[in-house]
Formats: C-alpha cells, sequence, structure tokens
C-alpha cells in the first residue's frame, strides 16, 4: 500500500486554545498550513473535565479578542462546554484548516534538507514547522507514595466527573489548588465526608472593591511577570468560578464540615501520614491574599479611583479545631476513607518529538515558545512568556508571537542573492521562449 504524503509550511499539533490561536494567526499572516486534532477540537474542555466546571476567569477576560461569549453575561464564568462550543465557533469564524481524528505518532528532522518528517495516522506531513500545541494536561500525574495494596479506589482528578460515581463513603482529597478544592467542595455540598490536603497555595481573592482578580492582576502587571518568584516553583492557585465565583476560604470549608490536613506524606498499612505543615501552608496562603489586597487599595489611592471600600474582606474566620490540633495521621478504614482523589497535577509527554529541542530534566528547552531545534515551536504552556501564559487569552497573544517569527523566517529562508535571483529571471525567460516557439 503507497503511504500518503502531503507537503505544508507549518504544521500545529492539537486543536485547543492554543491550535486554534496559533492557526487564526498564521491564516491572518497568509501562512499555508494544517491543524491536527487526535480526537475534537478542545476534546480537552469536554471529556478531560468535571461536569460542573466553569472557567476559573470571567467571561470578559478568558476570552480571545476576536469573538465574545454567545448570550453570557461578561461577569459570569463560562461553563466547560460553553468553553469547548467557544473554540469551535472560534475556528469556523476564520475557516480553519483543522483535521480532527488524526493521531501523530513521531516527529523527526529531515537530514541533508529543511523541515521535519511527521507521521499520522492519517499518512506522512512533510513540513518546514511543527507547533506543539499539545498543552500541559497530557498525563495525569500520581506520586509514587500512592498506595498499591489495591484496597482503596484512587483516581486522578482527570477521572473525576461528579460524587454520584463515587463509592459511600469519605474521600480524601489530596492537592488543595484550584481542582482540588473545587472537588473537595463539590463533594462535601453532596454529602461527603471529605479530608482535604493543603499544601503550599496563592490564595487570591476572587473579587475585591467591585473588580475580579483577574482584574487587579492587570493592573497591577502581575499577568505580565516573566519568571516564578524563587521558592514558589511548586505553588499553586486556590481560586474559583463555581456557583458565580467565590473567594476560596480554607477555615470556612473546615467550619461547613471539611477536615484540613497536611501536604500527605507517605501511606503504611492503610495510614496516612500528613506534614505538620497545615498552619503554616494556612497561612502563607493567607499573606498572599492580604498582600493582593494591600497593593489594589494603593493602586485604587495612587490612581483616584471611586471603587467601595471593603473592609470585610480583611475579616478572617476563627481556626477551626482541625487547623488548631491538625491531624498527622489517618487510619483510611477506620475513617471510612474509601475513595482517593489525586488533584496533583500533570505532566507533558513528547515520546512522539525526536528532536534536539529539550533540556536534560525532559522540559521544552525555548526563548517565549521559539525551542532551540530551529522549526519547532511551543504554545499553551504555563509560564511560557509570562505568568498569563496559562490563560485562554495569553495563549492567544502568545500564538501571535510565535506565528510573528515563523513568518520572520519564512523571508529569511526565501531570500535569493543576486546571482540566484539573475539565474531565477533567465529561467523564467527561457520557459518563456519555450512556450512562444511551441505555439
Amino acid at each position: 500500500m503507497t503511504v500518503k504524503t502531503i507537503q505544508i509550511d507549518t504544521l500545529v499539533v492539537g486543536a485547543g486554545q492554543a491550535g486554534v490561536a496559533t492557526s487564526e494567526h498564521l491564516s491572518r499572516l497568509g501562512v499555508p498550513h494544517l491543524v491536527l486534532e487526535r480526537k475534537r477540537i478542545a476534546e480537552a474542555w469536554r471529556t478531560g473535565r468535571w461536569d460542573s466546571l466553569v472557567a476559573n476567569g470571567p467571561a470578559w477576560h478568558d476570552r480571545f479578542p476576536g469573538l465574545e461569549f454567545d448570550g453570557l453575561d461578561p461577569d459570569a464564568f463560562a461553563h466547560k462546554d460553553q468553553v469547548a462550543d467557544y473554540f469551535e465557533a472560534y475556528a469556523r469564524k476564520f475557516n480553519a484548516p483543522i483535521r480532527t481524528g488524526v493521531d501523530v505518532s513521531r516527529v523527526e528532522r529531515n537530514a541533508g534538507r529543511p523541515g521535519f518528517t511527521v507521521h499520522t495516522s492519517d499518512g506522512v506531513i512533510e513540513a518546514r514547522n511543527v507547533v506543539v500545541a499539545t498543552g500541559p494536561f497530557q498525563r495525569a500525574l500520581i506520586p509514587a507514595i500512592a498506595p498499591q495494596d489495591g484496597a482503596i479506589t484512587q483516581i486522578h482528578s482527570a477521572q473525576y466527573y461528579n460524587p454520584q460515581q463515587l463509592a459511600e463513603g469519605a474521600v480524601l482529597v489530596v492537592g488543595a489548588g484550584s481542582s482540588g478544592v473545587q472537588i473537595a467542595d463539590e463533594l462535601q455540598r453532596a454529602g461527603k465526608q471529605v479530608y482535604l490536603s493543603v499544601g503550599a497555595h496563592d490564595r487570591p481573592p476572587r473579587a475585591y472593591r467591585n473588580r475580579d482578580f483577574c482584574w487587579w492582576l492587570g493592573v497591577l502587571g502581575l499577568w505580565d511577570a516573566e519568571g516564578v518568584q524563587p521558592g514558589k516553583e511548586h505553588v499553586t492557585i486556590a481560586v474559583s468560578g463555581a456557583r458565580g465565583g467565590h473567594t476560596v476560604d480554607f477555615r470556612r470549608l473546615a467550619h461547613q464540615g471539611m477536615t484540613l490536613v497536611g501536604l500527605t506524606k507517605a501511606f503504611n498499612n492503610g495510614v496516612v501520614s500528613f506534614a505538620s505543615n497545615l498552619a503554616e501552608n494556612i497561612a502563607r496562603g493567607d499573606e498572599n491574599y492580604l498582600a493582593l489586597l494591600d497593593a489594589s487599595d494603593e493602586y485604587i489611592t495612587r490612581n483616584g479611583l471611586d471603587l467601595p471600600e471593603e473592609p470585610q474582606a480583611r475579616e478572617l474566620l476563627a481556626d477551626p479545631e482541625c487547623l488548631s490540633n491538625p491531624l498527622l495521621e489517618l487510619d483510611l478504614a477506620k475513617a471510612g476513607v474509601t475513595t482517593i482523589i489525586w488533584a496533583t497535577g500533570y505532566s507533558t509527554d513528547y515520546s512522539w518529538l525526536k528532536v534536539d529541542a529539550f533540556k536534560a530534566d525532559g522540559k521544552p528547552q525555548h526563548q517565549r515558545g521559539v525551542s532551540s531545534e530551529p522549526g519547532i515551536y511551543f504554545v499553551g504552556l504555563p509560564w511560557l512568556a509570562r505568568r498569563g501564559s496559562a490563560f485562554i487569552w495569553g495563549v492567544w497573544h502568545d500564538a501571535k508571537h510565535i506565528a510573528d517569527h515563523i513568518v520572520k523566517q519564512r523571508t529569511y529562508f526565501d531570500y535569493r542573492d543576486a546571482s540566484q535571483r539573475q539565474a531565477e529571471s533567465a529561467d523564467t525567460h527561457l520557459q518563456n521562449v519555450s512556450l512562444m516557439g511551441a505555439r
């Protein structure tokens, strides 16, 4: 059987938010390209999230510049299915050249000629450039400390959809970033006894003085931070748009019946042990929260803004018993815990990329998405160019930089010196003479 081979200037792998944004910019610049997606456009939003998930930023913020959410209040938080529909509509808006149901299995640099050979489930593609837009949520991470005896059900947050799928009994949620805290809250409201393992985190206010925290990070210049602060490499952000949006308050969750515990350390014969750092983690989250309030107040004063004061935002609830006298061990069977949900993040999988674009630790080696391997680009990764790179609007701006870089490199590649231009002109002349003689 003959293998189908096509040639294209630029191949984009992935049709989530990063792939759609990249395609828009390439289309605007007239760059011939193709986008391949193994499933459907924005598939991760449809099937890789729990049923009730909404965006963590309001609709006026978490969108691309060229299209608003249809029929949604700008201050509302779009449901995950609305987000997926939005990206499908956006792709139709500029007739994005997307092929769905095509899996990319291998990318390798060509020898002695430009570009790359890309092996797919639908044939072979020759591309001068490859944009990796597969995002950061490729492989669910469950730490090695997870018990291996099979006596308890364990799932990653990527496999959690709703409380009804879980067996009767209590739940231990490990990880208190946005996913972990929202899942724990939903389970507790559904009547589950929940233990929430809380590590280091930032805890911004959902809104303050009539402005969403996304607005505050914008005007304070925090979205444009170009690197993670030392010591905060593994700090997650606890923020939620659920139920119309609210500030995550761990003390309030505990007063509602949730049991907070420190960082999960180990499992031994059905007993889980926790670090004695719960109070420290909560205190540092409070410091982050109050620091943003301080910065916001200073900005309002400095700019003479007429925004209502909100003194109650600084009032903290009393420490619950689980914070004053934290559990350091928990016998899972005695506590009735039947499920562990690991809200412990994701890793990337670049095993299909056989190119020199990675550091010794396997992470992409790049500058604002332009990799160390000429012609290979990355879009859609956290901190790709700035803090805002992890948000929908940030992806759009990062993709613009990548598309502009591709156009610039095309200009260099297509350059011809005087002798080459003369030779090409002579060839064109000879072809025209030959055509005239044939007539």
